[in-house]
């Protein structure tokens, strides 16, 4: 059936991370979607790292399971190798990595979406948004067809104005192997949005049967494996990953050849990841090191090749061979796929609201690296809130928002939103001012109720959650009922060292069995009952600011006593609330402080404002 005679409620143009989860985000929500993408065959491709996960970014990825998205279920079912990282740090930081098989992991994405009935993915490459009485209408493509909608989410990674380099050499690409999207930037650029030029890279993939794995340091899979979903995949602790690391040769090359480097030759003005920098950054801005840790990582069960974690490179193809044969277990190694950057276009995501919705064209959404960030994990939460709102906002219903204080993805869209990016965004737990109470193991107990209640999960989701967490508390209830050594023992089990195991070996098993998903919740909310409330403690007087709204139409010139450089944050940002002014950079204490005082006093005088109501986590 030809598409263009068709009406949808949601067009979401990109097939990756981003775009599969909003499409399903909003399929789920009883949207009649549209996935637009050049290759229907591309879709849910990992074009860098093979992997998901690791500090700031695990936590994501619950995040979206615990609302039923995508990733956290793919990259279980395509798992080769997992592994919690910072385990002997606390609860808040650890973090689990998955190392999946990468055909696996498309495949797996493709069937969840391919069974969805309200799905229908659209080859084709899209030229600008329908518009019509100044919201979106549509979507028009480059062979002229209107996929009708009245909401649209843009989710093209680093495809927009993508150009891809190999040292000096460069030629327009999304990324390698694939066209760039040739119409969209100026399709925003005419709408108002400003643009940013953003750029990233990948490592080489090296012949496996070339490397000599003896030379290299093995790292076994944990096991049991860890999962996001609960249930780790088949093949979970089928492989190893390996370590190597830069030489004094390494270095001695890079630091000779920075001419032939597009960015050290001023050939690319473009800004990279400040914490994902490539192999030549980190030997220019780390002078002082004499190496740099490296992880050699399988592709998949039956690929050939393996990726040189922390690698990354846009030097030329012929001073790759000789960079990675100068690492110790490379020395005959062969390139598969040569290393290289790529720089795009993003729009600056101050232009939307806590939505992702465009402040400019009504009904358009972003999500994703077109939004500024950087990462597989990023771009799915990003995806699968714009999805939840796009959908939505076809159903004429208000947008939903998450906090900061209640969420990863509350920092990650706050971040964007109200302090706006100079550099691709990373999501790191150091972000997060209350990460011991938004760990990733209770993201379900968080966010499972708001996805029931956004239509995202049924209603059974909930109960389950619910008498988990109940059973959690009676037995938290119970060791504080028992005496152990002249202590409760939920005293005892407080001691360093003492594990919930030890405590059970002297007051017996609960009444009820509890799962070890349930056991690792009573341990920590034991060791860290300090802690934690002292983080709600934290949460509450930021939950207090936040009961102060800003009016979207508020003048900020006219409030006394602002600093000049708070008036233009504020004016530009909108936030919200208090707290959301209060995070922005350049706004000081005396600024919320002066906002506090000005709008008690019009409270007062009975002023009244036309302020737009705030969308809250729970409409």
């Amino acid at each position: 059936m030809d598409v263009s005679r068709e009406t949808f409620d949601v067009v979401v143009i990109g097939g990756g991370h981003a775009g599969v989860e909003a499409a399903y985000a909003a399929a789920r929500m009883g949207a009649r979607v549209a996935l637009l993408t050049l290759d229907p065959a591309r879709i849910g491709a990992m074009p860098c790292n093979p992997a998901v996960g690791g500090p700031g970014k695990s936590q994501l990825v619950h995040e979206v399971e615990a609302l039923g998205g995508l990733i956290g279920k793919a990259a279980d079912h395509a798992a080769i190798h997992t592994r919690v990282l910072n385990r002997s740090k606390g609860p808040a930081v650890q973090s689990l990595r998955v190392q999946v098989d990468r055909d696996l992991y498309a495949l797996g994405v493709q069937e969840l979406l391919s069974a969805h009935p309200e799905v229908r993915a659209v080859r084709g490459e899209a030229k600008g948004f329908w518009v019509q009485e100044g919201a979106v209408a549509g979507v028009v493509t480059a062979d002229g067809r209107r996929l009708r909608a009245p909401a649209v989410v843009l989710a093209t990674g680093t495809f927009l104005r993508g150009r891809v380099w190999y040292g000096l050499r460069s030629r327009p690409a999304g990324r390698q192997g694939e066209p760039p999207a040739r119409w969209l930037s100026q399709a925003l650029a005419q709408i108002g949005h400003r643009l940013m030029r953003f750029k990233t890279g990948t490592p080489p993939r090296i012949r496996a049967d070339t490397v000599d794995f003896e030379a290299l340091t093995e790292v076994r899979a944990d096991d049991p494996p860890g999962s996001f979903s609960g249930r780790p995949g088949p093949h979970a602790t089928a492989r190893s990953t390996w370590m190597t690391h830069t030489t004094a040769r390494t270095h001695r090359l890079i630091r000779e050849n920075l001419g032939f480097s597009p960015l050290y030759a001023g050939r690319v003005q473009a800004v990279g990841p400040r914490y994902c920098p490539s192999i030549e950054d980190k030997v220019v801005r780390f002078a002082d090191k004499d190496r740099h840790l490296l992880f050699v990582e399988p592709d998949g069960l039956a690929t050939s090749e393996v990726y040189l974690q922390g690698f990354s490179s846009s030097l030329p193809p012929e001073l790759q061979v000789a960079m990675v044969r100068s690492l110790p277990g490379f020395g005959r190694a062969v390139i598969q796929r040569y290393a290289y950057a790529v720089e795009y276009d993003a729009v600056d995501p101050t232009e939307v609201d806590w939505s992702l919705a465009s402040r400019r064209l009504p009904g358009l959404f972003l999500a994703g690296q077109v939004l500024g960030t950087s990462g597989y994990e990023e771009a799915a939460a990003l995806g699968l809130l714009a999805g939840v709102n796009a959908a939505r906002y076809a159903a004429g219903r208000e947008p939903v928002t998450l906090p900061r204080s209640s969420s990863y993805l509350g920092v990650l869209v706050d971040d964007l939103v109200g302090k706006g990016v100079d550099e691709p965004y990373r999501m790191m737990t150091s972000r997060v001012e209350l990460r011991l109470l938004v760990r990733g193991d209770n993201a379900d107990e968080r966010l499972v109720p708001l996805g029931v209640a956004w239509g995202l999960l049924p209603p059974s989701a909930e109960k389950r959650v619910a008498a988990k967490y109940a059973r959690v508390r009676r037995e938290l209830d119970r060791l504080a009922r028992i005496r152990v050594e002249g202590l409760s023992a939920l005293g005892y089990l407080r001691r360093p060292g003492v594990s919930y195991d030890e405590v059970l070996a002297r007051v017996g098993p609960p009444p009820e069995p509890l799962g070890p998903d349930e056991r690792r919740q009573v341990e920590i909310r034991a060791k860290y009952a300090g802690y934690i409330e002292r983080q709600e403690r934290m949460r509450r007087r930021l939950e207090e600011l936040a009961r102060h709204p800003l009016p979207a139409g508020l003048d900020y010139h006219r409030v006394p006593s602002l600093s000049s450089e708070a008036r233009e944050r504020l004016a530009r940002a909108r936030p919200r609330t208090l707290a959301e002014a209060a995070r922005l950079p350049g706004v000081r204490d005396a600024d919320v402080t002066a906002l506090l005082v000005y709008l008690s006093q019009r409270k007062r005088r009975g002023d009244c404002w036309t302020a737009k109501s705030s969308p809250t986590s729970t409409s």
